[in-house]
C-alpha cells in the first residue's frame, strides 16, 4: 500500500497510467464492453465487481486530461431510437468538473465509432458497471 493512492487502483493499473503519455487514450468500458476483442492490440486490465464512477473518481486524481484537445473525454452516444437516458452521465460531469474544471468538455461518439477508436487506445479498463452506455474515453493529458 502506498499513501495517498486511491486503494482501488490495482498496481497493473498504475504501471499503464504512469506508461501512457500525452494523447493516450484509456476506455473504462462497462461490463457489456466488448473489451477483450475490441482490445485485441491494447492492454485490457479487468476491474471486476467496480462500478466505472469510482474508477473514474480514483483515476482522475493522478491522470491529467489532455488541455491541448478541445474534448478530452468522449462518451459512447446512444443509439438511435434507443430509449434509454443514461442517468450515469450525471455522475461523470460531476466528477469531471471535480477534478478537471478547466478541460472536461465531452465528445459524443457513435457506438461503432467508439469502438474504432477503443482499438487504437492505450488500454481499456473492464468493468463490472451494470448501468449501459457507461463506456467512457480519457485522453491523456501533461503534468504541468
Amino acid at each position: 500500500m502506498l499513501k495517498q493512492i486511491p486503494s482501488i487502483l490495482s498496481p497493473a493499473l498504475l504501471k499503464v497510467l504512469m506508461e501512457m503519455g500525452h494523447g493516450d487514450e484509456l476506455i473504462i468500458g462497462d461490463g457489456n464492453f466488448p473489451a477483450e476483442s475490441v482490445g485485441r492490440d491494447a492492454i485490457v486490465l479487468r476491474a471486476d465487481g467496480h462500478g466505472v464512477p469510482e474508477l473514474l473518481d480514483a483515476i482522475l486524481t493522478l491522470l491529467p486530461l489532455d488541455q491541448y484537445s478541445a474534448k478530452p473525454v468522449g462518451l459512447m452516444e446512444v443509439v438511435p431510437g434507443d430509449p434509454v437516458v443514461p442517468a450515469i452521465w450525471h455522475e461523470y460531469s460531476a466528477l469531471l468538473h471535480k477534478h478537471e474544471p478547466e478541460h472536461c468538455d465531452i465528445e459524443m461518439i457513435e457506438r461503432f465509432a467508439f469502438y474504432e477508436r477503443a482499438k487504437k487506445a492505450y488500454a481499456i479498463i473492464a468493468t463490472g458497471e451494470t448501468a449501459i452506455y457507461a463506456n467512457i474515453l480519457l485522453k491523456k493529458g501533461v503534468v504541468q
